[in-house]
């Protein structure tokens, strides 16, 4: 439970060598992931960001919501897991032409990979 927490306060926490573009615009980021889903299938976790500044997906059984920003250059969110929140955090999002990572703490924090599906 501790571990999976842990993900869900990232938006999750993988790292790997693959090299990764940072995206600095909000149009492009909207671009990227429309009509897309945002999934990590280790821990069964899909996410919908919605242009509307709204997160909808499920985690691990339980429903995921929550609401996000553009600021600065970041993706700024807070999220519910269930009744749980996941604390409002700014994160860096880069893309590799099949991932997208998404790193806490503007970038300097753990990060975790996406597969837009």
């Amino acid at each position: 439970m501790y571990r999976f927490l842990l993900i869900v306060s990232v938006f999750l926490t993988s790292n790997s060598a693959t090299a990764m573009s940072p995206i600095n615009d909000k149009a492009e980021f909207l671009s990227l992931i429309s009509n897309k889903s945002l999934v990590l299938r280790l821990y069964t976790i899909r996410l919908d960001v919605k242009p509307n500044g709204m997160i909808e997906g499920s985690a691990v059984g339980r429903k995921v919501t929550g609401d996000w920003k553009w600021s600065d250059g970041y993706f700024c969110r807070t999220m519910y897991w269930g009744e749980r929140e996941i604390p409002y955090n700014c994160q860096l999002v880069s893309y590799d032409g099949k991932k997208m990572r998404f790193t806490t703490d503007r970038g300097t924090g753990q990060s975790a990979d996406f597969v837009l599906k």
